[in-house]
């Protein structure tokens, strides 16, 4: 990639920042971004592309979401929620070494008849994404919009959400010792 075109992006990345009427401070919108960049960036060569193109298209879907980021040990989690709590989150991406999968936070009570959903917890189901023509499959689509009119919790009609990063391994390894 050349460096015209990477200071092109970085640009555009910076004034969509600014420019995002969120109520989180531009600064602190900057630092969340850059770190969800550095978390991206340790996810294999071929994910980085669906990563961005996943978070952009849920953005569009939800631009009133926050993103919730918490980092894992060999994974990392972006959960779109109405407020600051992860678990009324009603999508999130999870990327890791294995691949990217679209989660449902209360994919259990979805109906799938193409049977899309995978996974046997007492509520969460994800789907496997290959590349990102796959959020614009009518049946993808179609769980979106249900995981979405199913909500409990409402989103904000007139702000912007933010970007929250809400744990990183780094934060977890100062553990105290025995005394």
């Amino acid at each position: 990639m050349s460096l015209k075109k990477k200071l092109s992006e970085s640009r555009s990345v910076q004034a969509e920042v600014e420019n995002s009427g969120s109520t989180q401070s531009v600064v602190t919108q900057r630092a969340a971004e850059a770190e969800v960049r550095t978390l991206i960036a340790k996810c294999a060569p071929t994910h980085l592309r669906l990563i961005g193109a996943m978070r952009r298209w849920l953005r569009k879907r939800l631009p009133t979401a926050n993103e919730l980021v918490y980092e894992y040990r060999g994974f990392f989690v972006i959960s779109y929620s109405p407020d600051d709590r992860g678990y009324e989150g009603v999508l999130g991406i999870r990327a890791s070494a294995d691949g990217v999968k679209l989660y449902f936070n209360r994919g259990k009570e979805l109906p799938d008849p193409e049977k899309l959903l995978k996974g046997s917890g007492k509520q969460t189901r994800s789907i496997n994404v290959e590349d990102s023509f796959a959020l614009a499959c009518p049946a993808v689509v179609s769980l979106i919009d249900e995981a979405i009119a199913r909500n409990h919790v409402p989103f904000a009609s007139d702000v912007r959400g933010s970007v929250v990063i809400r744990s990183t391994s780094a934060k977890k390894c100062g553990r105290s010792g025995p005394a």
